[in-house]
């Protein structure tokens, strides 16, 4: 069985995906826009006090990780 997707706030989620390379580009109103070198997507960050659990799994995907390697650099 897959892992669970955490329930985190928008500066963690911002936290685990700069440890796993990601990089703040600017803040936009109340969002986190993040890139990567050589990934074509840009994540678009909610900074909520809860990032709502189908927002984050699309995050994962569009960063091509899976959701038990976003669970293990938590």
């Amino acid at each position: 069985m897959p892992p669970s997707i955490p329930i985190l706030k928008g500066r963690d989620v911002v936290r685990v995906f700069e440890s796993l390379g990601w990089q703040v580009v600017r803040q936009n109103g109340s969002h986190i826009i993040m890139i990567k070198e050589g990934e074509i997507a840009t994540l678009s960050i909610p900074d909520h006090r809860e990032v709502a659990r189908g927002t984050l799994r699309n995050l994962i995907r569009l960063a091509g990780l899976t959701i038990a390697e976003f669970v293990a650099a938590v």
